[in-house]
């Protein structure tokens, strides 16, 4: 009966755990690494904080908040990001009548972009870079 009972567990095992993962777990593409230097790109050179405020829940009119669950011009997904990131938003589809310029007005690579669509993902998943 014992050896009956841990095959059940073995078998079960891989089910328990697929079921454990958590929804907002990393996307393959993104690091810790990238979240952190994603944190340092939006509060410096990627101009994000400007709008956005420096954590990210928006500056009244200038930036929609990015640490709730609600996405206004995206997925939510991070490669939904990256691409709004890079598009920008037009006037009259921006928070307050405010445009957010293609790359955010940055002269950021594709690399940094990715950092930072990836720490504008972590935090509305209150992921710890």
């Amino acid at each position: 009966m014992g050896t009956w009972v841990i095959g059940i567990v073995l078998l079960a095992a891989p089910l328990v755990a697929a079921s454990a993962q958590i929804p907002d777990s990393l996307p393959t593409e993104v690091t810790p690494q990238m979240i952190r230097n994603g944190q340092l790109l939006f509060e410096g050179p990627g101009l994000c904080m400007s709008c956005h405020g420096k954590d990210g829940a928006g500056l009244g009119d200038a930036g929609k908040d990015l640490t709730d669950s609600a996405w206004h011009h995206s997925d939510g997904s991070f490669e939904g990001i990256l691409t709004q990131i890079k598009a920008g938003v037009p006037v009259e589809h921006g928070a307050g009548g405010v445009q957010m310029p293609e790359r955010g007005a940055s002269r950021l690579t594709e690399n940094q972009l990715r950092a930072v669509a990836a720490y504008v993902w972590s935090l509305s998943r209150r992921q710890a870079p």
